[in-house]
């Protein structure tokens, strides 16, 4: 086994950079005594939204919360059908039955790992209530067909975002560029807290306050409910986390394009690309150049011996991760769906292929190459 050991995403390192101001912002919220909500979370909210290029933002206890009462905004009902990808993190889908809505699968483009808009309007019916794209590993779906397509059958969008703050389609930042936009801070993302939290981001001032509502359980005024909602606060502590790691996020951002970069200039160079694998390609979409922004949150190869190729890294000490490795469909729990394999073949060959190296912004040169003379040895290359 190898002594050298390149982690995923080393937090640990991000950490050491921030240590003193993180622990100064979180003293205030200790001193303050005011832990749920509150003027942290609220310097957040409009700090987000600025950002976002939104109106509104409203603090929630986590992305998967952030897309659930985004629906309950919307009346999603029980018999409503909801449209997504099955190429996805679970809480997209997951949101949707909990409501007791039923989750529509169309199939992804095999560039971007996004919604196909050109699949998306065989998959709408008169039940259909609202669609969700997802911007996933930190590039933004084609939104300009999906919401073209949507606005004229009046559907609300709601933008999974949770691992895309900060990305940009045609100049336009990920979550407002449709009616409600959703990201997560989750540790992991390039935005991420000390535990669960999250976002949901709007321009509708009547949406926004319907879901201020009902992340305190649909009370409009102390103890006075108009409906019933949820428990989906945020609480200070992340907010004030999140507040300090924001100011580092552009840069966090450009650090990881510019490891991507990297990444896919060397195995290039090593004529690997096309020869066993396919790095992150600029979707045709992209015709604007700086204007679309991935910030890779992943960088995510597509790899014939895929397997075989986690296994020998990890004997070589770089850790990799399968995100995912069982499309939506074919997962237990929706079994009732209907769906069988074969159904979406872009997305199961994306499920048999895919494999996130370490991109983190702390890698340095050094773990670059390392990472690349694993894969050069692989293949085989000199």
């Amino acid at each position: 086994m190898s002594q050298v050991v390149i982690p995923l995403l080393d937090l640990k390192a991000q950490y050491a950079s921030l240590k003193e101001e993180v622990r100064q912002a979180l003293q205030e919220v200790v001193d303050s005594q005011l832990f749920i909500l509150g003027p942290k979370v609220e310097e957040l909210e409009k700090a987000v939204a600025a950002y976002s290029g939104a109106r509104s933002a409203v603090g929630v206890s986590s992305g998967t919360d952030g897309l659930l009462v985004s629906l309950m905004a919307l009346d999603v009902r029980p018999g409503d059908e909801v449209v997504t990808t099955p190429f996805t993190f679970f809480s997209t889908a997951g949101v949707i039955s909990r409501l007791g809505a039923k989750p529509v699968f169309t199939d992804i483009d095999p560039a971007t790992f996004n919604l196909d808009p050109s699949l998306l309007g065989r998959a709408l019916s008169r039940k259909t209530r609202a669609v969700i794209p997802v911007h996933l590993f930190g590039q933004c779906a084609d939104m300009d067909p999906i919401l073209d397509i949507c606005r004229r059958r009046s559907l609300p969008v709601v933008e999974d975002a949770a691992q895309s703050i900060g990305a940009e389609y045609k100049g336009r930042r990920a979550g407002a560029l449709a009616g409600l936009g959703v990201f997560s801070f989750f540790p992991s993302k390039n935005l991420g807290g000390l535990g669960d939290s999250g976002m949901v981001v709007t321009s509708d001032p009547a949406l926004a306050e319907r879901v201020r509502m009902l992340r305190v359980h649909g009370e409009h005024q102390r103890y006075y409910h108009r409906e019933v909602g949820g428990n989906f606060r945020m609480d200070a502590l992340q907010a004030a986390a999140l507040l300090v790691k924001l100011r580092h996020l552009d840069d966090w951002s450009r650090r990881r394009r510019e490891n991507a970069a990297y990444y896919t200039r060397r195995l290039e160079e090593a004529g690997l690309v096309g020869a066993g694998l396919i790095v992150p390609p600029r979707p045709a979409y992209d015709k604007s150049g700086d204007q679309n922004h991935h910030i890779f949150n992943q960088y995510t190869l597509r790899v014939k011996d895929r397997d075989g190729l986690q296994a020998f890294l990890k004997d070589k000490g770089v850790m990799t991760a399968i995100y995912y490795p069982v499309p939506l469909h074919l997962q237990e729990c929706f079994k009732d769906l209907g769906y069988r394999k074969g159904d979406f073949p872009v997305s199961e060959k994306a499920a048999a292929e895919v494999l996130s190296l370490p991109i983190y912004p702390e890698l340095t040169s050094e773990q670059k190459d390392y990472v690349i003379a694993c894969l050069k040895e692989f293949y085989g290359r000199p």
